[in-house]
């Protein structure tokens, strides 16, 4: 995921250091919670303590920073997040690994041509061994090649036969996604061929490709794989303890 943008950090260390004036001070809180604009309502001299205090709190107690960046990259998660969850959340018919009744969603959004959502089937299955009631949601998010959409939609096409976990694992240990990795996982997988070329044809399967790619923006995501658990939004192949620390934390 990118970092915070820096007005969000500018805000949140302005408030961080009023706040650990007010402590320091005894008074600066109050101020500072019904000023509406707090810094100008400093002298020059109220300043130059203020940021002296402000300097030696932090040094003091470092943790403060990361704790409140924290929270608020959860905050700004939850808003991204906020009116289109329930879209994320719920799967392509079909298109799900794990447990597809469990009481724990972690989404994917992945790409058959993404060697690192590759690496990451691994942490993946790992999970799902680990965690009996996760259910992963897939979301094809093919934007490495035209390739990647074929596979993508084969994907679906499996997923409404029932067999998307085989053809999933058939088409990342087939390699890189054209026309005869698709055919050979989709074989692997057993699929009804006749039914599953009908399938990829359907314009609702390219609907659902560029919702996805939607999806993605507004989450903030530019790369795949990209992953949702609760609040938490992650990009990249960030391994199997820091998904399993993102569901654990969903739980709590």
């Amino acid at each position: 995921m990118s970092d915070q943008k820096p007005s969000n950090r500018r805000t949140l260390l302005i408030a961080i250091a009023c706040v650990a004036a007010g402590l320091a001070l005894g008074w600066g809180w109050q101020q500072w919670r019904h000023s509406a604009n707090p810094a100008a309502s400093l002298s020059s001299g109220d300043r130059a303590a203020i940021e002296q205090v402000v300097h030696d709190y932090l040094i003091e107690h470092p943790e403060v920073l990361p704790k409140a960046m924290e929270a608020l990259q959860r905050k700004e998660n939850a808003s991204a997040l906020s009116g289109i969850r329930g879209d994320v959340m719920k799967e392509w018919p079909g298109q799900v690994l794990g447990n597809p009744a469990g009481k724990v969603t972690l989404v994917e959004f992945t790409d058959f041509a993404c060697t690192y959502c590759r690496q990451s089937e691994a942490d993946v299955d790992a999970l799902i061994r680990s965690n009996p009631e996760l259910k992963v949601v897939i979301r094809q998010l093919p934007i490495l090649s035209p390739e990647s959409a074929d596979a993508a939609k084969w994907g679906m096409a499996a997923a409404e036969q029932g067999k998307y976990s085989a053809f999933h694992h058939a088409m990342y240990a087939a390699g890189k996604p054209d026309a005869r990795t698709i055919e050979a996982a989709a074989r692997t997988a057993g699929l009804d061929m006749a039914r599953a070329q009908k399938a990829v044809a359907d314009p609702r399967l390219e609907a659902e490709l560029a919702r996805n790619i939607e999806f993605a923006r507004q989450l903030g995501f530019n790369g795949t794989p990209s992953w949702v658990v609760g609040d938490t939004l992650l990009s990249g192949a960030v391994g199997k303890e820091r998904l399993q620390a993102a569901i654990k934390e969903s739980q709590s």
